[in-house]
C-alpha cells in the first residue's frame, strides 16, 4: 500500500469514529413518568358573561347615549351578558353588521329593518332574513336644518343648494332620497351633495360650508342644538300634500310636528318620522335575549336619565311600529307582560 492510499484510509476511519462518538453523545429521551400529573388547559368558565356588541350611531345623536344606558344596565344587572355599546354608521350599516354577525344587537330605523329582512330597497339581492326585532324605542324625526339666510322655505328649494344628505348607506340618506322624491328631485338636482355624519354636518352648517343638512334623529339631538346656539337656522317644513304622499307611499312614516324652541331660537316645523328600534340576530340564545329584554324594561329609569328622548321608551309602546318578526326571547317577555296573545 502506497503512502497516499494509507493516508486516505486513515481519514475515512477517523471520520467514522468521530460520527459514532457524536451520535453516542446525544442524550436519550427520558421515559414518561406514568405518575406525573398532566396539566390540561383550563376549560372556558361557564359563569363568564357572554360578550355582546350593540351597534348604535353617531356620538352626537340619540342612539349612542341610549345604547350606553343599556350597556350600563347590563353591567349592573346582568350576570350572563357583557354589553358593549359602539358608535357606528347608523341604520343601514347597523343592519349589515347584524347580517355579518359583527354585532349581536343594533339600533336602527323601523323602515330600514323592514327593508333589510325582506331584501328590498337598498338591500335588494342582499337581504338579512335572520334579523329579528326586540322592541321599538321612540320616533325619529327627519329634520332638515338650513341656514336662515339660505332662502329655503320647503324641500323643493333645495335644488341647486349645497346639502348634507347623511352618510352613504345610512337611514338618513334613504329618508333624504324619499323626501326629495316627493318634490320630484334627485341628488342630481342639488348643487353639491355632501355625505356627512351628524357631527360633520353640524360643523359644515356652522362654518357656512353647506346650506342645509338632513338629520334623522330624535328631537333634541346635540348636533343640531350645537349649531342653533351659535347660528340662525330653521327647520324646513314639509308641505301637507307632500306629507300625505309620503305617508301613502312609505307607510312607516308618521306625520309629526317639531315644537318651537326644541332647539334654541328655532321655530316650529312640520315633518315626518320613523321609529327607532332594537334588532338582533336570530341565532342569539333565547334565554339571553329574554334576560336582555326584561332587564331593559325593568331598569327603564336608567334609559330615561340618559337622554330626553329616552323618556319616550316605555313598555306600553315597545311593540308600536314593529315591522319584523320578534326574537323568541323578546316575544316570551312581552307575552308574560300581556302585550302579546
Amino acid at each position: 500500500m502506497n503512502t497516499r492510499k494509507a493516508l486516505s484510509l486513515m481519514l475515512v476511519v477517523f471520520f467514522v469514529v468521530s460520527l459514532l462518538m457524536v451520535v453516542g453523545c446525544e442524550p436519550e429521551a427520558e421515559p414518561e413518568d406514568p405518575d406525573e400529573e398532566v396539566v390540561e388547559p383550563e376549560p372556558e368558565d361557564p359563569e363568564r358573561p357572554v360578550r355582546w356588541t350593540l351597534a348604535s350611531g353617531w356620538v352626537a345623536g340619540v342612539y349612542y347615549p341610549v345604547s350606553g344606558a343599556m350597556s350600563r344596565i347590563a353591567y349592573e344587572n346582568m350576570d350572563n351578558i357583557s354589553l358593549t355599546a359602539e358608535s357606528s354608521g347608523a341604520s343601514v350599516a347597523n343592519a349589515r353588521l347584524i347580517g355579518t354577525k359583527d354585532a349581536e344587537l343594533a339600533i336602527l330605523q323601523n323602515d330600514i329593518a323592514y327593508y333589510a329582512q325582506n331584501g328590498i330597497q337598498m338591500f335588494e339581492g342582499e337581504g338579512i332574513p335572520e334579523m329579528r326585532g326586540f322592541f321599538t324605542l321612540y320616533p325619529e324625526h327627519v329634520q332638515i336644518v338650513a341656514s336662515a339666510d339660505a332662502g329655503i322655505e320647503n324641500p323643493g328649494d333645495l335644488a341647486g343648494k349645497s346639502v348634507a344628505v347623511g352618510p352613504l348607506g345610512s337611514g338618513t340618506e334613504a329618508n333624504t332620497v324619499q323626501i326629495l322624491e316627493a318634490y320630484d328631485l334627485t341628488f342630481d338636482d342639488l348643487g353639491t351633495v355632501e355625505r356627512l355624519t351628524a357631527s360633520e354636518a353640524a360643523d359644515f352648517l356652522r362654518d357656512d360650508r353647506i346650506d342645509a343638512a338632513f338629520f334623522t334623529t330624535g328631537l333634541g339631538a346635540a348636533a343640531i342644538e350645537e349649531v342653533a346656539i351659535v347660528k340662525d337656522v330653521v327647520i324646513v317644513s314639509i308641505e301637507e300634500d307632500k306629507i300625505d304622499w309620503l305617508l301613502e307611499t312609505y307607510p312607516y312614516y308618521s306625520d309629526e310636528v317639531i315644537p318651537a324652541e326644541t332647539y334654541s331660537g328655532v321655530p316650529e316645523a312640520r315633518t315626518v318620522a320613523v321609529l327607532a328600534m332594537v334588532v338582533g340576530h336570530a341565532d342569539l340564545p333565547e334565554d339571553l335575549a329574554y334576560e336582555y329584554t326584561s332587564n331593559v324594561f325593568e331598569n327603564i329609569d336608567t334609559i330615561h336619565g340618559a337622554h330626553e328622548r329616552g323618556t319616550l321608551i316605555t313598555l306600553d309602546t315597545a311593540l308600536d311600529g314593529m315591522p319584523i318578526e320578534l326574537h323568541p326571547g323578546a316575544e316570551q317577555y312581552f307575552q308574560e307582560q300581556g302585550l302579546l296573545d
